[in-house]
């Protein structure tokens, strides 16, 4: 049985910004603009600063199989930058226009492939200082992308069965000599697994790799909201990521309209190092474990309407715990 959810959704993300003050990201999105199936939506975020984007889908303009989508994000945030032992942070500006062709060759695989054109601004604002790390960067850049998506889930209600994988890369070319071009890759391998009537076992792998530039600004980060909750945020970055985060959701309550669920969690991570070798993913010093619990609150009538708090508690090296929220299943 198919049940349509509402096709004009706001939504919402609550998440906790790099000086641990209280972020968000608001915005609506219309799921089947002129019943086409045609996304249209923007947002608008406040994360020390502030930010906003609109995003046009449409993945059947051209055929049943070829479409187009087209975005433009004006990003600011915090972020803290890493060298030399020591962190500085800075405001951090991106701008980006972004234009992909959509392909979906059967009901499980698809493929986007564009170009995105960005302006990235970096701008000191307090910590460590090095004459060889610059306090303003100004930088023009350009991006090829391709995205590869296999999906073979199957969806009821708030559990998940079945297994994807998105494989997302870019080569990114710089106008500065002090940034220089690189490729960067990752895969998300995702596996849910049906178990009872109420359990849910749900479980992703991310693999990413970078050209290893030996710089502060390399593109994965160890951080609370994307990969290991309780970790922090933004705790340190690396030219090379592994990722593994399993959990368990159980249904506790299910009403007509409303769902709570608990679920208990184990993320674990390692990194490689700017400029290091492969074996820093076995390197103690770059492994991180954390386990924990969480709770959802659920509407079942809104699409991804998911009010989700866990409390991740570090076992590893370096370790912290705490409080990570937000809308939607973490992944």
């Amino acid at each position: 049985m198919v049940e349509e959810n509402f096709t004009i959704i706001p939504f919402a993300n609550l998440y906790t910004s790099s000086n641990d003050e209280f972020a968000f990201r608001v915005g609506i999105q219309e799921f089947n603009f002129t019943g086409r199936n045609i996304t249209i939506g923007g947002f608008y975020q406040k994360d020390i600063f502030n930010s906003y984007g609109l995003l046009f889908r449409a993945p059947y303009l051209f055929s049943a199989k070829a479409g187009l989508a087209l975005s433009y994000n004006n990003l600011k945030t915090q972020e803290p930058i890493f060298f030399d032992d020591t962190t500085a942070d800075y405001k951090y500006h991106n701008e980006a226009i972004e234009v992909l062709g959509l392909y979906q060759f059967n009901q499980r695989h698809s493929v986007d492939l564009g170009i995105n054109f960005f302006t990235e601004k970096y701008n000191y604002i307090r910590g460590a200082t090095n004459p060889n790390v610059p306090q303003a960067l100004d930088v023009n850049k350009f991006s090829y992308k391709a995205i590869y998506k296999y999906s073979n889930i199957k969806y009821h209600y708030q559990y998940l069965d079945g297994f994807k994988s998105t494989l997302n890369s870019q080569y990114v070319n710089s106008s500065t000599k002090e940034l220089d071009n690189f490729f960067v890759a990752f895969n998300d391998f995702v596996y849910y697994k049906r178990i009872g009537e109420r359990g849910n076992w749900a479980n992703r792998l991310r693999v990413g790799l970078a050209t290893n530039n030996d710089t502060p600004f390399a593109p994965f980060s160890v951080d609370n909201n994307v990969n290991l909750r309780g970790v922090g945020n933004i705790i340190d970055r690396g030219t090379g990521s592994i990722v593994l985060n399993t959990e368990y959701r159980y249904t506790l309550v299910d009403k007509n309209w409303f769902v709570l669920q608990g679920n208990t969690f184990v993320d674990a991570g390692t990194w490689r190092n700017p400029g290091g070798e492969l074996k820093d993913f076995v390197n103690s010093d770059n492994l991180r474990v954390y386990p924990g619990l969480g709770v959802r609150f659920i509407h079942k009538k809104i699409f991804n309407a998911i009010f989700r708090i866990d409390y991740g508690y570090g076992v590893t090296k370096n370790a912290s715990k705490g409080l990570v929220f937000g809308i939607g299943q973490y992944f």
